[in-house]
């Protein structure tokens, strides 16, 4: 299996993942030319965009750590014309989210990061 179907295995075991969480997805894969966000999604009344990383095991490092500043800079700038084409105000709130999968197990970071202006 390549690498964009395993990426898109584990963005869809992470969408189960949060809708049990009481999550609705509200897309997959919203791409723009800074890049792509795997998963949008809805908790309650706040837009949430989830970073999905995966690693078969710990021995290269935690999933998690791969978020770097240069990722969360890029992923911002994608929710930014996410709003904007889906008319969001400047106040809608928004969360960050990394869910992390790491062999069978998935961790959930709420509000990983805070926005990143340009």
């Amino acid at each position: 299996m390549n690498r964009r179907r395993v990426g898109e295995t584990y963005e869809k075991k992470a969408g189960l993942f949060l809708e049990r969480q009481g999550l609705v997805i509200l897309c997959y894969n919203f791409r723009n030319r800074y890049g792509e966000i795997d998963v949008v999604a809805l908790d309650g009344d706040v837009t949430v965009f989830v970073e999905v990383k995966y690693r078969r095991d710990a021995e290269k490092g935690e999933p998690e750590e791969a978020v770097d500043d240069r990722k969360r800079r890029r992923i911002c700038r994608v929710a930014d014309y996410y709003r904007m084409i889906h008319r969001m105000g400047d106040f809608s709130p928004v969360r960050f989210d990394v869910v992390a999968v790491c062999g069978d197990e998935v961790r959930w970071h709420r509000n990983a990061f805070d926005y990143i202006g340009r």
